[in-house]
């Protein structure tokens, strides 16, 4: 089960992404539909067949986007935040071999397309929760367990 928790700007980049599709992208294969389906035999039109199953996935995301964002609950920065790893923050941890890593942990939804963003789902970013820059935190991995720490925490990027 995916937490259902975003970013102001992930929630914003959604809504954006909604409104293209429903405003601008499915009206216009809407188009492209109507005038291949003019030219008649749609079983050999490949303009017809092409533009329906790209209406068909425009469809499908706009009721996934729309049904995602009335269930997400927008997370915003408070003061009273500083200091420790929460939701939204960007974390700078290094392990014992001198390997850095930063990220911001972000909800699901925001992850894709980030190699930057990590889910607040991860064992990564359940491990860093409320953690203190100096902190150590273990990490169980398929591989064993990995100890990391805490350099660095920023709200503000």
């Amino acid at each position: 089960m995916k937490t259902k928790l975003i970013t102001r700007e992930g929630y914003d980049k959604l809504k954006t992404e909604l409104d293209f599709l429903w405003r601008e992208e499915r009206p216009e294969v809407t188009k492209k539909v109507t005038w291949a389906a003019s030219l008649g035999d749609r079983s050999e039109n490949a303009d017809y067949q092409y533009n329906k199953k790209r209406l068909r996935e425009i469809d499908r995301r706009i009721r996934y986007l729309t049904k995602c964002l009335e269930q997400l609950r927008i997370v915003d920065y408070s003061p009273q935040q500083d200091g420790k790893v929460f939701f939204g923050a960007w974390v700078e941890v290094e392990n014992d071999d001198g390997d850095i890593k930063r990220f911001r942990i972000v909800g699901y939804d925001e992850i894709f397309g980030r190699k930057d963003y990590i889910s607040i789902d991860s064992p990564m970013a359940r491990a860093l929760l409320k953690k203190e820059v100096g902190d150590s935190l273990v990490v169980t991995t398929p591989v064993g367990d990995a100890t990391w720490y805490v350099n660095e925490i920023d709200y503000g990027k």
